[in-house]
């Protein structure tokens, strides 16, 4: 399995049935992992017959809160379909809020929201299960810094770019991984802004061969050691963006794909 390929986006839920109940009945997704403690619960989500290189979503319910806010530097997830107009229309006369047709995004995607107001983006592929994740979006404040990141960290590679006057985004994966693999879309807007990183989000996660060996790696390119594999008790580890956003380093056993098998 291709090395830092993306494993799951993780992103907090103030209703873990009702969150479980969205993804079920509007993108058949299916309970693949779970991991209850004490204080939190973890369940890890996506279509049945999930890609060997597909990604996961993981909601994650704290028992002692059910409210969170979205903050702006993570951006949506997005989900693939043939043919976003019939995508729409079917989750339209299942119920879902109209929040960005098709028409409003030119054609080739749309917009909705779950029950928790995490934006999910219909994008239009010709590879990959209906409903399987295509990207995460997150927005950054320097293109070159970030672009730089991912292609010295984890050996990333450009797989699509889009440049307007006002914004660009550009995607990245690990340069031999299949079409079906999740990417990360940066996207940068060119007025200087910044982000508010709030609790409504939490982490992208890369799956790795070989964690300690890997992360040694990682911290030779200079990524941040956040939260080290032994802090973690070498199930997983820590690393962070320019930026902030947080990537999780797994084990090749805690990876939730791989218990899912």
């Amino acid at each position: 399995m291709t090395d830092y390929a993306l494993d799951h986006v993780m992103m907090r839920v103030g209703d873990l049935d009702a969150a479980l109940d969205w993804y079920g009945e509007h993108l058949d997704y299916v309970e693949h992992a779970r991991w209850e403690a004490d204080t939190f619960t973890n369940v890890y989500v996506g279509p049945e017959d999930v890609h060997e290189e597909g990604a996961l979503l993981e909601l994650t319910y704290n028992h002692d809160t059910s409210e969170y806010d979205m903050g702006d530097a993570f951006g949506h997830i997005a989900v693939r379909t043939d043919d976003v107009y019939d995508a729409y229309e079917q989750l339209m006369d299942e119920g879902v809020e109209d929040y960005r047709d098709p028409d409003s995004c030119g054609g080739s995607y749309a917009f909705v929201k779950d029950p928790d107001g995490h934006e999910v983006e219909l994008v239009e592929r010709d590879h990959g299960q209906q409903w399987s994740l295509d990207h995460t979006m997150v927005r950054v404040e320097d293109a070159d810094q970030h672009l730089g990141f991912w292609t010295r960290k984890f050996e990333y590679e450009h797989t699509g770019r889009w440049e307007s006057d006002t914004f660009a985004n550009y995607f990245m994966k690990p340069e031999d991984a299949a079409d079906e693999a999740m990417a990360v879309e940066l996207t940068y807007n060119y007025d200087g802004r910044t982000y508010d990183f709030e609790d409504g989000w939490g982490h992208l996660a890369v799956r790795t061969d070989d964690l300690v060996g890997d992360w040694e790696d990682l911290l030779v390119r200079e990524a941040e050691d956040y939260r080290d594999p032994e802090s973690c008790d070498f199930n997983y580890a820590f690393t962070k963006t320019p930026d902030g956003h947080e990537i999780e380093v797994l084990n090749p056993d805690d990876s939730p794909m791989d218990r899912s098998q």
